[in-house]
């Protein structure tokens, strides 16, 4: 039964993660139109983040949103983030092809996101 649980869990946190950056890009796409490319990916990131924030807490997690779990989620992408580029970069220092490197890198850190934004919903 946990593992049906978690499996589910994990599931509809790829589908929220796929719908955010699908959401991101668009945005970025449109907005770059109007605009330089640094504000309109801050803006598409920063929206992204928001539908991210509440699709994560109704869909994935089945909670109530609140805003200590918007503050934990923000600690926890800020975290993630950092983990993004120093693994990014260690896996350049180590060799791996600039076009390949984030392969590994999301090989590591989205299930390491996945643990932290469940103890930020499941706390």
């Amino acid at each position: 039964m946990l593992s049906r649980k978690l499996g589910g869990e994990a599931l509809r946190f790829v589908i929220v993660g796929a719908a955010a950056t699908a959401l991101h890009y668009g945005l970025y796409l449109l907005l770059v139109l109007l605009m330089p490319a640094n504000p309109a990916y801050i803006i598409g990131y920063v929206v992204s983040f928001l539908g991210n924030f509440y699709a994560t807490s109704r869909f994935t997690f089945r909670r109530e949103p609140s805003l200590l779990k918007f503050v934990g989620m923000a600690g926890a992408h800020a975290v993630n983030f950092l983990l993004h580029l120093g693994l990014l970069n260690l896996f350049l220092w180590l060799g791996v092809r600039e076009r390949l490197a984030p392969v590994p890198v999301y090989c590591v850190a989205v299930p390491v996101n996945f643990l932290l934004l469940k103890h930020v919903f499941k706390r």
